[in-house]
């Protein structure tokens, strides 16, 4: 599907990739310095980290707020994540961004990201990679915000997501962040001037 199906609709890039390869913090660098970008926020059953904010960070919703959204089809995505917490992208949200035109990211998990594909299948597929394994594990034990049970768990996870990247258009390698966010932006003006 060309950009001339919708002309005035813009492109959306899924950002995904392993737990810990640092989504989150090239998504943040991004929404600093192209604000004109914007990125979608999630709603999660998971409780808040420390220093996150409930409607900037994420939308931390109860399990009968998320049922909810699952029941109404409000959600373009969503997935249990480590076997645990549900996380989602509430879809009017999106559609609003896209249909207006403006640049859209999400940033999200790999079982999400492949429902999104199935939906939107004119979506640019980014795969953030670490530079290791090994540089996977020490970010993913430097970060601190999980036990060892929980990293145990979240390395197992990683390890089948890096197995996943050959299903994405485009890999990214975060080697540094501010990198890696110059290299996911040029995807933008690639995509939307195609």
């Amino acid at each position: 599907m060309t950009a001339e199906h919708h002309p005035t609709r813009s492109r959306l890039v899924v950002l995904a990739g392993p737990t810990a390869v640092g989504k989150g913090t090239v998504a943040a660098c991004i929404r600093e310095q192209h604000p004109d970008i914007w990125i979608s926020v999630s709603a999660t059953t998971r409780a808040p980290r420390p220093g996150e904010i409930d409607g900037v960070h994420y939308h931390f919703v109860s399990h009968e707020e998320f049922d909810h959204l699952v029941a109404t089809d409000g959600l373009l995505e969503w997935a249990v994540v480590h076997g645990r917490n549900r996380y989602g992208t509430p879809r009017a949200a999106v559609e609003e961004q896209l249909e207006a035109g403006r640049p859209a990211l999400l940033e999200i998990d790999l079982q999400g990201a492949r429902q999104v594909r199935e939906r939107m299948p004119d979506a640019l597929m980014c795969f953030l990679a670490p530079p290791s394994f090994e540089e996977l594990e020490r970010r993913l034990v430097g970060r601190g915000t999980e036990d060892a049970e929980e990293r145990e768990r979240r390395l197992r996870t990683a390890r089948e997501e890096l197995a996943a990247e050959s299903e994405f258009d485009v890999t990214i390698v975060n080697t540094d962040v501010p990198t890696a966010c110059r290299e996911l932006v040029d995807l933008f003006s690639s995509r939307t001037s195609s």
